[in-house]
């Protein structure tokens, strides 16, 4: 038999609001950016691997991730990147060579991303970061541990490339470098990060997705025994809407 919701279960359903998450997304941490915060715990971050290509596909998480080595390396379940790196790294001998070049686009990328509390605007921001930058930061973190209920950081973003270097440091005269503003902030600061903003806050792409992708991204699927999507003849097809259905 069909499963189905009935009576009141059905009720609750019928007078849900729609719900589409939080409308939380990364805050700019470009190189040269630079936040006073407050930092509200030792373990707002989470963890994530993700796939992309600078300038040609947006980053983007899979949406059934594939198991990693410990160096980080897909050994289980692979996504189709996950194949695309691999079809490459196969046939690389050294990573400076073309074929090492290649998988090195496909890769999945480990990074993080962390919580704080701006006092400039007042409200909470989270920041993507590389596993070395998250340490570094985290290193401050554990270092001012106990202390962090009194304390605010500046955060910042210098250099470009290899050379990029992410920093958490004291404001070491908070009535001196903060402004009056900021200040105010600093006392009226949650006492914990929300860490239901994480929610949402990557892009996840199923299989198809990830596909049209690869595809963007210059790389023959077929190298991995895929096919390209067809398109329709006769263009886009009529969208049909519920009430239009006889039954």
């Amino acid at each position: 038999m069909t499963k189905f919701v009935s009576g009141a279960d059905a009720l609750d359903v019928l007078n849900q609001e729609e719900s589409g998450g939080n409308n939380a997304e990364f805050s700019s941490f470009k190189s040269g950016t630079t936040y006073y915060v407050k930092v509200l715990g030792t373990a707002d971050l989470i963890q994530f691997f993700s796939y992309g290509i600078y300038n040609r596909v947006n980053s983007f998480v899979a949406d059934k991730p594939s198991k990693k080595s410990a160096a980080g390396n897909p050994v289980e379940d692979l996504t189709v990147w996950d194949k695309a790196w691999k079809y490459h790294k196969d046939l690389s001998e050294e990573w400076t060579d073309e074929h090492g070049q290649e998988a090195a686009k496909y890769r999945p990328k480990q990074r993080f991303a962390m919580g704080f509390f701006d006092l400039t605007s007042g409200e909470p921001i989270i920041i993507d970061v590389s596993k070395n930058q998250a340490q570094a930061i985290h290193g401050n973190i554990k270092k001012y541990e106990k202390r962090l209920d009194q304390m605010a950081f500046e955060l910042s973003k210098q250099g470009s490339g290899r050379d990029t270097t992410v920093s958490l440091s004291p404001v070491m005269f908070p009535e001196e470098d903060l402004t009056e503003h900021q200040q105010k902030k600093l006392a009226e600061a949650p006492e914990e990060f929300d860490m239901k903003l994480f929610d949402g806050i990557l892009f996840e792409a199923d299989e198809a997705q990830q596909i049209e992708n690869l595809i963007a991204a210059g790389f023959d699927i077929s190298l991995i025994g895929l096919e390209a999507p067809k398109k329709e003849a006769g263009g886009e097809s009529a969208d049909i809407d519920d009430e239009d259905l006889p039954f």
